[in-house]
């Protein structure tokens, strides 16, 4: 079931945005974690198997198509652009198989009625922070920026497809104090899209 949130204006984003999210994310260790996810990422310092890769996929698969219709229902519209969040890095440093949750979303996308596959209309050109790892990972340079209002429009290239067109932005985890989904969901607006709205897999538990 889709839970409701709220993007809140900030310097990052000029307007409240409304998001929606599948569970809660908290961590590997949490209840209901969505920790198929960390196959989808397939960082370095993992060795998922062939196998493990293609599970971590059906169990997206299964999420959106149950997600996505409702969202189409709950928004009163049958008509959305599926773009998704790059990941950090520029799109050429990744193998395919570490680009499995963007490529994932957008065959889902051309599977359910009312939507269109926007998945590549957003892709990363130069490097920024990857802010999921905590610890450095032997072998892989975590370099670029980090997040900074405008850090979006700097270091990606946007399709001219997302003019004047309803997007509806996907990222696998949200973390409010990160900014980078407010950022990107700023860049679309100043770009032309007409209405945009936010939805993540998981929602990162706040910690106080």
């Amino acid at each position: 079931m889709v839970s409701e949130f709220l993007l809140n204006k900030n310097e990052y984003l000029k307007q409240e945005v409304s998001g929606f999210y599948h569970t809660d994310f908290g961590g590997v260790d949490h209840p209901n974690n969505p920790n198929f996810l960390y196959k989808l990422k397939n960082d370095p310092h993992h060795k998922w198997t062939g196998g493990q890769l293609e599970l971590a996929k059906r169990e997206l698969r299964q999420i959106i198509h149950t997600d996505f219709p409702e969202l189409l229902q709950s928004l009163r519209s049958t008509s959305f652009t599926i773009c998704v969040v790059p990941r950090a890095k520029a799109d050429a440093t990744y193998r395919p198989d570490q680009l499995l949750f963007r490529n994932t979303v957008g065959e889902c996308a051309r599977d359910i009625p009312g939507l269109q596959d926007g998945s590549r209309f957003i892709s990363r050109h130069k490097n920024t922070r990857t802010t999921h790892l905590r610890q450095p990972v032997q072998g892989f340079i975590n370099d670029g920026l980090k997040p900074y209002p405008g850090i979006a429009q700097d270091t990606c290239h946007f399709s001219e497809q997302i003019r004047r067109r309803h997007i509806l932005l996907v990222d696998d985890i949200y973390t409010k104090t990160v900014n980078i989904d407010e950022d990107m969901v700023q860049a679309l607006f100043d770009i032309g899209a007409r209405f945009v709205v936010f939805y993540a897999i998981g929602k990162t538990i706040r910690r106080y």
